[in-house]
């Protein structure tokens, strides 16, 4: 039982990386390009700052989950550090996805029950 309760925490606390993980499934990105993918795509609701957001690139870079490369882009001949998603963390995002759809449907139980009663 003290197992499942760990992971629901880790589920929540797991956010940032799974949304992370989710953003560079669409292709390589840099942390800004990251952050407001984030943003825009929740309508403004969630906003990655860095204080939060490059401690968590890092974290998944040291997990295996992405790996990053300095690259100029040619369009502002500026160099930025891009991060792209590895076939191990493709694997964690699906785990992840899966945790959290079992956690939203527990909390839709509990919030709408009329709905399951149907």
């Amino acid at each position: 039982m003290a197992k499942q309760t760990q992971q629901r925490a880790a589920v929540l606390q797991g956010t940032p990386d799974t949304l992370i993980l989710r953003t560079l499934l669409y292709g390589p990105a840099h942390g800004h390009q990251i952050g407001k993918h984030i943003q825009r795509t929740t309508n403004d609701f969630l906003q990655m700052q860095h204080g939060s957001l490059y401690p968590a690139l890092h974290r998944l870079e040291r997990q295996g989950w992405v790996n990053s490369k300095w690259e100029i882009t040619p369009d502002r001949n500026r160099e930025f550090k891009y991060y792209r998603l590895t076939e191990n963390g493709r694997k964690q995002l699906l785990v992840e996805e899966s945790q959290w759809k079992q956690m939203m449907e527990a909390v839709a139980r509990v919030m709408w029950p009329a709905a399951e009663e149907s």
